[in-house]
């Protein structure tokens, strides 16, 4: 039988790690997808290193177009990147009737929407099992191996750059903006972390992981997104001594008791003795609650050229194995047949309910810690655990650490507004949010 043909949009860091892995185990994916992948062409830039990567083993061009106008291309990978040009290749080589497979979460998680519809209008199928958590197959397990289960929430850190840090900054005492620079050094975050730092990529594959989990479109512009520029080495210290760690997550959870979708990356106190706060360094992590198989979780490198060429191929196998089936017998794009997603809403970040760590600046005297709990209390926010740390020789202001039990984001902040507005509190106070995830 024919081999399938692929054409390469963009052979950087992925996509030369997918040109290799896909050569090397040849034959192996061959006894897999029941036929041959090959990438014919190739279309880069810089066509000079591209064919010091490829060799005489495929076509290489300059111009993208060339790949999607080929009759003989059956599969587009596209990994461009970005939201420009990369959007109008993919929806291009969708109207020409080829299938696509790209690792841009940016691109899906703004456009996906309009890409989905396109290649649903087309018959044919778009996959991205790379776009979130790079090697971890967990786009594969929210499609079709948790399928039996209504998905309660999902969990993960899917930034390693951002759990590298975190992982520096717990283990060396240091703060963030030391531990950035190091990062840079070491090429775990790139010259310029906006996009890392600030939760942005995080978000991206939170959304695209919330459509899959409840069947709702896409809606980045919907997402609550904080990154973990503001966190101090003494938050990740007094958060160790009260049992928990400090990761940054995507969270999407369902809340039927409002009819609405939670949505949120931010910095999160995780129990120590959970296994995803035992997640170091650039590894991912992804925990998903089903109501029938309870807690699973999926772990693995989120990043790097082969780990990330894992994903792409796994999807090129996929694509060739159902191509030629009809369009209705396939795996849907986000999980959900198309005209069976609920447009539930995207709560805003005041109607989400969860536990908060909060540290305070304050005057050593009398009555400070009573005026604090009285405010809590009249807000009807209960108190799980206060650490207060005794000031130093001469020093006449300490730190009070606060643990509440679960609340309206909405009613806390009412509160922190309060409590800031006391004399006795000298500093911005801290607050950072924490799940059990049990």
């Amino acid at each position: 039988m024919k081999p399938i043909q692929v054409g390469l949009l963009g052979i950087g860091t992925v996509g030369s790690g997918t040109f290799n892995v896909l050569t090397r185990n040849q034959e192996e994916i061959r006894r897999r997808a029941g036929r041959g992948i090959e990438i014919t062409m190739v279309a880069d830039l810089n066509v000079e290193r591209a064919r010091e990567i490829v060799g005489d083993r495929a076509r290489v061009v300059a111009d993208a177009r060339e790949i999607i106008a080929n009759p003989e291309i059956d599969i587009v990978i596209e990994l461009i990147g970005g939201y420009g040009i990369a959007r109008a290749l993919v929806l291009e080589a969708i109207n020409a009737g080829k299938h696509v497979v790209t690792a841009n979460k940016a691109l899906l998680a703004v456009h996906g929407t309009e890409i989905f519809a396109a290649a649903s209008a087309k018959g044919v199928m778009v996959a991205f099992e790379a776009a979130v958590a790079g090697g971890i197959p967990i786009i594969k397990a929210l499609r079709e191996g948790l399928t039996a289960n209504q998905v309660q929430w999902v969990a993960g850190i899917i930034n390693g750059t951002t759990n590298f840090i975190l992982s520096e900054m717990r283990d060396k005492g240091l703060d963030f903006d030391v531990v950035l620079k190091e990062a840079q050094r070491l090429g775990y975050a790139e010259a310029d972390p906006t996009f890392d730092i600030e939760g942005v990529d995080a978000a991206h594959k939170a959304t695209l992981m919330s459509a899959l989990a409840f069947g709702i479109p896409v809606q980045f512009d919907k997402a609550h997104v904080e990154g973990i520029t503001k966190l101090a080495a003494a938050d990740i210290r007094y958060a160790e001594q009260l049992g928990y760690r400090i990761k940054l997550l995507g969270i999407a959870k369902r809340r039927d008791d409002v009819g609405g979708i939670e949505l949120r990356v931010h910095p999160t106190l995780v129990p120590a003795k959970r296994l995803i706060a035992n997640v170091e360094g650039a590894m991912n992590a992804v925990m998903v609650q089903g109501d029938a198989v309870g807690t699973t979780l999926y772990y693995g490198k989120g990043a790097g050229s082969e780990p990330t060429a894992s994903a792409v191929i796994a999807d090129l196998v996929d694509i060739t194995r159902l191509h030629t089936a009809d369009p209705d017998h396939r795996v849907p794009h986000l999980a959900f047949q198309a005209d069976e997603l609920r447009d539930t809403p995207v709560l805003s970040i005041d109607q989400v309910r969860t536990a908060f760590y909060l540290r305070l600046r304050v005057a050593d005297q009398k009555g400070v810690l009573s005026s604090i709990t009285s405010i809590l209390a009249a807000s009807d926010i209960s108190i799980d655990a206060v650490l207060q740390r005794e000031s130093n020789e001469g020093e006449h202001q300490t730190d009070v650490i606060i643990l509440t039990h679960e609340t309206q984001e909405g009613a806390m902040r009412a509160a922190l507004a309060q409590m800031q507005a006391l004399p006795t509190v000298l500093a911005p106070i801290v607050s950072l949010r924490k799940e059990e995830l049990a």
